[in-house]
């Protein structure tokens, strides 16, 4: 069954998280303690992020540095894999424009194909730390939707260069992203929501929100996106706070308004344990409504969180 199969199927508000590939050299084992931790509420699936590789410099000495390119975190095909071995449950992992070219996408999906990975999350990708505006590889995709279209035609037996695949396996089922608060380079909502519905004519079978705090985001948008015949789940994306300095850090990072209660709150905290009360407390009122809602799935971005999504889910599930 894909992804929206197993959504679809489930009888309850489904479960799912998120988690990083190791950073290079440093194993795997915390991914399973964490994992351990996480898969007794019976997550339907995890996905995985993938990253693109950035530009070091190497200080040879004498004035001179050597610049070169390094993936810290490599390895989302093999922890896919080795997931889906151990565990048992389904995994997704990220596809991106950024840092790949065709062909290297074109290499992903043979290697998941062969290891019987069939559900992706179609995603651009964030731009590169030195880049002041995205920029696609030489080769590369520019947007999801051009991503999109090579997925497709994969499925459809054509590889990059044209030429036929001789043995065509199963056909990959996608999501993607959807920002309830508007991506950030996005000039207004309406052009995140016609490029959203570009997306679903594609193929999009779910989106999964951008993080938000205020569910009113969240509802105001499924309730604009269905007006513009989006009929696709749309699966809210959560994260509990947990640090004092995330004030700030989160509206930075992610583009996203904090609801006045929370920010008072977390104001009014004196440290960082403090704080991860308030997030998770916070975060419970929130999957409950939109719970209440009738949501088909909560999807937990556990990085750096996985004791309050815990906690979380011990009280909702």
């Amino acid at each position: 069954m894909n992804i929206i199969d197993l959504i679809n199927d489930s009888d309850k508000t489904a479960f799912s998280f998120e988690i990083l590939p190791p950073i290079k050299g440093t194993g795997i084992d915390k991914i399973y303690r964490e994992i351990d931790r996480m898969k007794e509420f019976s997550p339907r699936y995890i996905n995985i992020t993938t990253h693109r590789s950035e530009y070091v410099y190497r200080d040879l000495g004498d004035g001179i540095f050597q610049r070169s390119k390094l993936r810290r975190r490599p390895g989302t095909v093999a922890v896919a894999a080795a997931i889906q071995n151990k565990y048992g449950i389904p995994v997704v992992p990220h596809i991106l424009c950024s840092g790949f070219t065709r062909e290297e996408t074109e290499y992903v999906l043979l290697d998941l194909q062969f290891l019987g990975i069939y559900d992706l999350l179609v995603l651009r990708g964030d731009r590169a730390k030195h880049e002041n505006v995205f920029t696609p590889e030489p080769g590369g995709h520019t947007h999801a939707i051009d991503l999109i279209g090579q997925i497709n035609d994969f499925n459809q037996g054509i590889f990059v260069d044209g030429s036929p695949i001789k043995k065509t396996g199963t056909p990959f089922s996608f999501g993607v992203a959807c920002y309830p608060e508007k991506h950030e380079e996005a000039p207004n909502i309406e052009s995140d929501i016609y490029w959203l519905k570009k997306k679903v004519e594609a193929g999009a079978k779910y989106a999964v929100t951008q993080l938000f705090y205020d569910n009113r985001k969240y509802f105001d948008f499924v309730e604009r996106i269905r007006k513009e015949g989006i009929d696709i789940p749309i699966i809210p994306g959560i994260k509990p706070f947990n640090k004092i300095s995330q004030l700030t850090v989160v509206p930075k990072t992610f583009r996203v308004d904090l609801p006045v209660e929370l920010v008072e709150a977390v104001n009014g905290c004196k440290n960082d344990e403090d704080v991860t009360k308030v997030g998770v407390e916070w975060c419970v009122n929130q999957c409950r409504e939109l719970m209440k809602a009738g949501v088909p799935s909560i999807h937990f971005y556990s990085y750096s969180a996985v004791d309050s999504v815990c906690r979380v889910a011990e009280q909702i599930y």
